[in-house]
């Protein structure tokens, strides 16, 4: 049984703690590592955007609490993303910008009239991180699911809409049940080392995905951890963020310094420092993650109450 001031304290930290590394990382998404240093959130100034301002993965993120607030509608997900797109929907200032090709092709096969499900793109080179981006809500939908092929059903669905090659679907599952254990109270090393277990014990149920595993190797052997930071890679490619945003929240001991060592491997900073902070947000709690970044975001107020909508459908259902 989900215990509900768990249930909300986990999602506000999570949905928030994501939205924070993005907003710390869209004012250096592209820059080359090394180049500069982030420690605290900053304007962004090639977009001309205030500090808290975050980015498509947020905006998408909440585009799908909102829908599975409202029944989980494939259509009615695509719908939302589509008037993100062309209307600023869910937007920080009512205006989209920093859109990823694979998540604007999906979205104009929907408007030529695709269904949703069938929307998704599945080329070798459709592996980008934008449904890793806005996955972590659905390890919500899977903590009380004790079946690993229900679990990996709801990620499916969600993430192919989008991006349904299988490597990019394997890569939000193993997000999502690493963010189901963190939520089961495991710690983060435990955590890593129950998903593999889990991984191996269900090897049957999972074939048609055998011949990607080897994609999430450092991840699936438990070695990420011990990788140095020239080892990791931090560009838009779905393997490279998850072991990135890994390998962050592996690192450090606390939420600030897992999101800003996040953002600050450069190159698509703004994903990174998302999952990084998710993971983070789940583990540490609201507590955990200074309020003064919280009090920056934009539109921190719809935010939350997308996050108690959210919360409190999901205890009702309980």
């Amino acid at each position: 049984m989900i215990e509900a001031t768990r249930l909300k304290d986990r999602i506000y930290a999570t949905i928030i703690g994501g939205a924070i590394g993005d907003s710390l990382g869209v004012p250096v998404e592209f820059e080359a590592r090394d180049t500069f240093k982030v420690t605290d959130m900053l304007s962004c100034k090639a977009f001309n955007r205030p500090a808290g301002t975050w980015s498509d993965d947020t905006s998408l993120t909440l585009c799908l609490v909102e829908t599975l607030i409202e029944g989980g509608d494939l259509d009615a997900l695509m719908g939302k993303f589509s008037d993100w797109n062309s209307k600023g929907y869910m937007t920080p200032h009512g205006q989209c910008f920093d859109e990823g090709v694979i998540t604007n092709n999906a979205i104009k096969a929907f408007r030529e009239g695709t269904p949703a499900n069938q929307c998704g793109q599945s080329g070798e080179y459709d592996n980008g991180n934008g449904s890793l981006m806005r996955i972590a809500p659905v390890a919500f939908l899977n903590i009380e699911d004790k079946n690993f092929n229900g679990r990996l059903a709801r990620v499916e669905k969600y993430s192919s809409i989008t991006h349904a090659h299988l490597r990019s679907i394997l890569g939000c599952f193993i997000y999502t049940e690493y963010l189901r254990q963190l939520y089961l109270g495991k710690q983060k090393v435990e955590a890593l080392d129950t998903v593999i277990e889990i991984f191996e014990m269900c090897s049957r149920d999972f074939q048609k995905y055998q011949a990607e595993l080897f994609h999430y190797e450092r991840i699936l052997n438990g070695k990420i951890m011990n990788l140095s930071r020239d080892e990791i890679k931090s560009g838009g490619y779905v393997v490279h963020t998850l072991e990135a945003a890994l390998w962050c929240f592996l690192k450090n001991d606390d939420y600030q310094s897992s999101v800003l060592e996040a953002v600050n491997l450069g190159h698509d900073a703004d994903t990174t420092g998302l999952v990084a902070g998710s993971m983070a947000g789940m583990y540490y709690g609201q507590d955990g993650i200074p309020s003064k970044w919280v009090n920056l975001l934009s539109k921190i107020e719809t935010i939350k109450e997308l996050c108690t909508g959210f919360a409190d459908g999901l205890a009702a259902t309980q």
